[in-house]
C-alpha cells in the first residue's frame, strides 16, 4: 500500500469546494458487505465494477464500507480493512478524477483508507471514536459529521429518547453535528473539508426523520456544507406504507428533489442515474442551472 504521501489528493479527486447548494455531489454507496440492508458486493472485484458503473452515470464521490450499519457479525479491525483498502487502492488507480470516501468510525481504519487514496473519511457513528477528526487533519482529509442520538455503532433505534413526535429532534441532531464540526475544527481539519450529515433514521423514528426533512433549511443555512443520506431509508417505506428497500426508489426521489431545493451539497445514493435526473430537473425548476437540452417550442 502506498504512503499518503505519495497519493495526490484526495488531493486528486473531485473537489470537495465544488459540492454546494445549487450544485450538489453524487455520493454512490458502495458496500463492500455480503449482508448490507439492500446492495452489498461481496468481492473486490464486485466493489470495483460497482464504482465503475456509478461514475459513468455520474457519481462525483464514491462511499466505501465495509461494516453494515445495523446489527450483525463482529467485523475487526483488520477484517474491515482489508475489506475496504484493496477496493480503495484500486479506484484511486483507475478514477483519478472520483472522490474516495470511506464509511467507518474506526480511526484505525480511517488511517488506513487515507495510506490507500480515501479524501474523505464518513463517520456515520458521530464522532464515537475522537480520534477519527485527528486522522482526516493528519491526512487532509474531509470528515462527514453525523448525528446518533447516542447509538452505539451497529445497533438499530428502538424506543429513542426523543419521544414519538418531538420536535427536540431538530435542536438536538443541529446541536449535535455543529459540536462534531466544531471539534474537528479544533483539531485541524479546514472547514471547507467538513460536511455535516443530520442523518434520518439513525436513532431517530420516523416522524423525527421526516421532520428534519422538513426543517432541513435550518443545516443548510450553518457555514458547512450538508450532505442527506436517505437512500432507501426505512422513513422513507414507512411513508409509503412499509414497503421493503427494493420498493423504495420513487419515495426516495421524491425526498432527494426536495432536499436538492432546500440546499443540501451532497446526495448519498444507491441509485445514481435516478438521482442525477432528479437533481437535474430540480435544479432546472430552482433556476440554479439551465435545462440540457431545449427545442421544443424554439424553432
Amino acid at each position: 500500500m502506498r504512503d499518503a504521501a505519495e497519493l495526490s489528493p484526495h488531493l486528486g479527486g473531485f473537489d470537495l469546494s465544488l459540492a454546494r447548494p445549487g450544485n450538489p455531489a453524487i455520493m454512490a454507496v458502495i458496500n463492500r458487505t455480503t449482508d448490507s440492508f439492500y446492495e452489498s458486493a461481496s468481492t473486490a472485484e464486485e466493489a470495483i465494477d460497482a464504482v465503475e458503473t456509478a461514475a459513468q452515470e455520474g457519481a462525483h464521490i464514491v462511499d466505501i464500507g465495509g461494516v453494515r450499519a445495523g446489527r450483525g457479525r463482529e467485523i475487526s479491525i483488520a477484517e474491515e480493512i482489508d475489506r475496504v483498502c484493496p477496493v480503495i487502492e484500486a479506484v484511486a488507480h483507475s478514477h483519478p478524477n472520483v472522490l474516495i470516501s470511506v464509511d467507518t468510525w474506526r480511526h484505525e481504519v480511517a488511517q488506513a483508507a487515507c495510506a490507500a487514496g480515501a479524501g474523505l473519511l464518513n463517520d456515520t457513528w458521530a464522532g464515537v471514536d475522537p480520534e477519527l477528526a485527528s486522522v482526516a487533519a493528519r491526512n487532509d482529509v474531509g470528515i462527514v459529521c453525523s448525528h446518533t442520538g447516542g447509538l452505539s455503532p451497529r445497533t438499530d433505534a428502538h424506543r429513542n429518547r426523543y419521544g414519538l413526535t418531538a420536535g427536540e429532534v431538530v435542536d438536538r441532531t443541529l446541536a449535535g453535528v455543529i459540536g462534531l464540526a466544531e471539534a474537528a475544527l479544533d483539531a485541524g481539519v479546514a472547514a471547507e473539508k467538513i460536511i455535516i450529515d443530520p442523518t434520518p433514521d439513525f436513532g431517530k423514528n420516523t416522524y423525527q426523520s421526516l421532520r428534519l426533512l422538513r426543517e432541513l433549511q435550518r443545516f443548510t443555512e450553518t457555514r458547512f456544507r450538508v450532505l442527506l443520506a436517505i437512500s432507501r431509508k426505512d422513513f422513507v417505506g414507512e411513508a409509503i406504507g412499509g414497503v421493503e428497500p427494493a420498493q423504495r426508489l420513487h419515495g426516495t426521489i421524491a425526498a432527494t428533489a426536495l432536499a436538492v431545493a432546500e440546499g443540501a451539497a451532497m446526495i448519498r445514493t444507491h441509485d445514481v442515474r435516478a438521482t442525477a435526473d432528479a437533481i437535474d430537473v430540480t435544479l432546472a425548476i430552482t433556476g440554479d442551472a439551465v435545462p440540457k437540452h431545449t427545442v421544443r417550442g424554439l424553432r
